[in-house]
């Protein structure tokens, strides 16, 4: 008799745990990316395979949900088919499907959901579902193969920006969060105040290369207080503000200083609270995560930080920092070691369990 679905994916995860070196297919496809990777044992990249829709989106000057959509589904499938061959492997040689259900766009999401479940049926294979920042922390591991939980992270992207402390590889504990907007969307609005292109945040750290981080005097009450929560919003309409009374009065604005100024407000709040974090939980090692991890200044000012105190830094490789597939591979081998696999009527969500725990 043959075996249902169910008993073929929980037999495929018993084999997967048995193997010294099994394969994951990770697909992405929360936002405006669509990705693909294969990656051995959790860790060794062997592919990855990235559809960016940037192009695309800078006309409108932000992301469009219904645009996206529509591009995940016309790309996912050569997206895929292009990793497992860069990989040198096919379908039956996969070992196991990892794909991004929360959080994010839920169109976005549930196209690669919908394709992940429709390979993992079609080939009895197990499928698991990612949370997308506990893939971003991920990201670490394949970076720094000796790095093992527990450490403290901080996770900073266009939607989110938490502390969190990484227990084990699949337990995770809300240290603090932003209380408004995230880090890389304060500075995506700030970019678009000054008239930059999409997407704003690396635009905005050329600009500030330029400029003299204290030339604006711009700071928050909150970020300053003993807890480990953030405010961005404030610095943002500062910004704002700012630019706004100088075209009032028909002044110029050095764009380069009050947008170096903005980088190291959020930067030196970011830094702050996460080494203190660290430190105050006796943890040696602080690890990087999600979009706005590709900012050098932020990663200097981490590490000089962490320098300070004799903690060890940790930041993905620049490749990794942003959306990708191999970061969703990777966490899903450790949640397919730890738990049993997803079942077909996984669905999507827009908001991260982190977020739940807040």
């Amino acid at each position: 008799m043959k075996k249902t679905y169910r008993e073929a994916a929980l037999s495929g995860a018993a084999e997967y745990r048995s193997k010294p070196a099994p394969l994951m297919l990770g697909i992405e496809s929360s936002c405006d990316e669509t990705a693909a990777s294969v990656v051995r044992n959790g860790r060794e990249v062997l592919s990855a395979s990235v559809h960016t829709q940037i192009p695309v989106h800078r006309l409108y000057g932000g992301v469009v949900p219904e645009i996206a959509s529509r591009s995940h589904t016309e790309r996912i499938g050569a997206v895929v088919r292009d990793a497992l061959e860069k990989a040198g492997v096919t379908l039956s040689d996969i070992d196991a499907v990892a794909v991004t259900c929360r959080p994010g766009l839920i169109g976005a999401l549930l196209v690669g959901v919908s394709f992940a479940k429709g390979l993992a049926f079609a080939a009895d294979k197990p499928l698991i579902g990612v949370d997308h920042i506990t893939g971003h922390i991920a990201a670490n591991y394949i970076t720094y193969p000796d790095l093992e939980p527990p450490f403290m992270c901080i996770v900073a992207s266009g939607g989110h920006s938490h502390i969190v402390r990484v227990d084990s590889y699949t337990g995770f504990r809300l240290i603090g969060r932003t209380r408004d907007d995230a880090a890389g969307e304060a500075f995506d609005k700030v970019a678009r105040a000054m008239g930059l292109p999409y997407p704003g945040g690396p635009e905005l750290e050329k600009l500030a290369k330029g400029g003299d981080p204290n030339a604006y005097r711009l700071h928050t009450a909150f970020n300053e207080g003993e807890g480990y929560d953030f405010s961005f919003s404030g610095l943002k309409t500062a910004v704002v503000n700012i630019l706004h009374n100088a075209g009032q009065k028909g002044e110029q604005v050095n764009k380069a200083d009050l947008a170096a100024s903005f980088q190291r407000a959020v930067t030196d709040a970011l830094t702050v609270k996460s080494v203190r974090a660290a430190r105050e939980a006796n943890l040696s090692v602080l690890a990087l995560a999600g979009g706005v991890s590709a900012n050098t200044c932020l990663r200097e000012r981490l590490q000089r930080e962490c320098d300070k105190y004799g903690v060890r830094f940790c930041r993905p490789d620049m490749k990794y920092c942003t959306d990708n597939a191999a970061m969703i591979a990777c966490q899903g081998h450790y949640e397919l070691l730890a738990h049993d696999p997803s079942p077909l009527s996984l669905d999507p969500n827009a908001a991260s369990f982190l977020q739940e725990m807040g």
